[in-house]
């Protein structure tokens, strides 16, 4: 039987392996969302040279580079064009480990967005040439994963295709190695149907002389293996709400060991983590990712979301980002949206805030539906939220739909805050529909 600390890493003997040398070498891992909205992430290791994807010629993957397929038709021209077959048995599951690599390496995980809602994925690294400079999403080959076990294609085409969209430094395995985000992409060059990111980036594009500002907050609830809150007594409840917002001190908050760790892995990450504190449950944390521009808020979430689940494995916890994990007289869980644009963050800007507002009063129902799995539970008029069945605005009303801070009402120009999506949502949704909301849908 599975105890809780059967569940938890081992931080000291981990400690002695990650001081290892890796002789010039970089895990790279390719992150991705499956179909369910998890994160799913994986590496490869021991390719001949760089870009060789193992399982797969040289000359395969060669010519699939991001720089060969800006666009989504040019894409399809280059999947369209290829065949991958698998060659012999490639050299690196023939020879000893210690003579495959003639030059510097590094390994690269390759993280992706599952079908299961907020699930991990497992990890699996790849290696390539170190460079002094950094590596980009243009210098990294296009991998593949199968998709009949993340939900995201049938058994008998299941190979979905993880292109890389932005890199970030490995707070685990430390320099040089590096987190590469990933879209995913189906055989026939379309983007997959769980690929909430590409629409996202072309509204972004088409409206970026708006320059959008993204901040979002986001709550989540730790829980220990039997699905319990961490602090919660077996068999009853904690006192009633109230000492834990912001709480300091035993008691009031528990495990901030996962969220100082959390926050010096996403600081180290150069995620633009802009702050965290205890939330109005016990066992329930915040942390804000922004401001970030456009389609860097989707990117840095996600990596966020990703970093988050991995230090909690460490600990042996289970992160949640049910809206409303317990039942009952207590705070559900959001991913409050704050939004701007050069329009509302100068003087006379007010006028932009109240006329997006009402835009998204008259596209309320359109928003609701991709605000979140089970945000029925929490939008329910009561613990700082409004009515999901209504659409309200105030300033400083946290039991409205949307929020504008006194502080900007005050001054007459700034942002506004969107209350409605849940902890669960995607960021890519949230983020594209309030621009196309805002400033129209693009042309196909």
């Amino acid at each position: 039987m599975a105890t809780q600390e059967s569940f938890k890493s081992s931080a000291e003997n981990l400690a002695k392996f990650l001081r290892l040398s890796q002789n010039g070498q970089l895990i790279a891992e390719y992150i991705w969302i499956d179909s369910e909205g998890g994160v799913r992430s994986k590496s490869r290791s021991g390719q001949q040279r760089r870009g060789l994807g193992v399982g797969f010629a040289a000359s395969d993957l060669a010519p699939l580079p991001l720089s060969a397929a800006k666009t989504h038709d040019e894409f399809r021209r280059v999947l369209s064009t290829r065949t991958l077959t698998p060659p012999s048995p490639p050299r690196q599951f023939c020879e000893p480990m210690g003579t495959r690599f003639g030059a510097h390496r590094i390994e690269i995980r390759k993280i992706w967005l599952p079908a299961a809602i907020h699930s991990i994925q497992p990890t699996r690294p790849s290696t390539l040439d170190e460079k002094k400079e950094g590596y980009t999403p243009d210098d990294l080959p296009v991998w593949n994963f199968d998709g009949s076990s993340t939900g995201q294609a049938p058994g008998d085409n299941s190979d979905v295709y993880l292109k890389p969209v932005a890199v970030f430094p490995d707070p685990f395995r430390g320099t040089p190695n590096i987190l590469v985000l990933s879209e995913t992409w189906n055989p026939d060059g379309t983007p997959n149907k769980f690929n909430y990111r590409h629409e996202c980036s072309k509204l972004m594009s088409a409206h970026a002389s708006h320059k959008p500002w993204f901040g979002l907050e986001q709550e989540y609830t730790l829980l220990d293996l039997n699905d319990r809150p961490y602090g919660w007594p077996k068999n009853g409840f904690p006192a009633p709400q109230g000492p834990y917002y912001c709480g300091v001190g035993a008691g009031k908050v528990v495990q901030r060991d996962i969220v100082e760790a959390h926050y010096k892995c996403c600081l180290y990450a150069g995620v633009k983590i802009s702050g965290t504190n205890a939330e109005v449950m016990p066992a329930q944390w915040e942390y804000q990712v922004g401001p970030c521009d456009g389609i860097e808020m989707g990117d840095h979430l996600w990596l966020s979301r990703f970093l988050l689940h991995r230090v909690a494995e460490e600990f042996g916890a289970k992160v949640s980002f049910d809206p409303k994990p317990i039942p009952g007289d207590w705070n559900g869980a959001g991913l409050h949206s704050n939004f701007s644009t050069k329009e509302m963050r100068v003087e006379g800007g007010m006028k932009h805030i109240e006329s997006a507002i009402k835009k998204l009063e008259g596209r309320h129902a359109e928003h609701i539906a991709v605000y979140g799995e089970g945000n029925e539970k929490r939008l329910t008029g009561k613990h700082e939220t409004g009515s999901i069945d209504q659409f309200s605005y105030g300033v400083a009303n946290r039991g409205a739909s949307i929020r504008i801070p006194r502080e900007c009402a005050a001054k007459g120009y700034g942002y506004f805050e969107d209350r409605r999506p849940a902890s669960n949502a995607d960021p890519y949704q949230i983020t594209g529909i309030i621009m196309e909301t805002c400033f129209g849908s693009i042309a196909e």
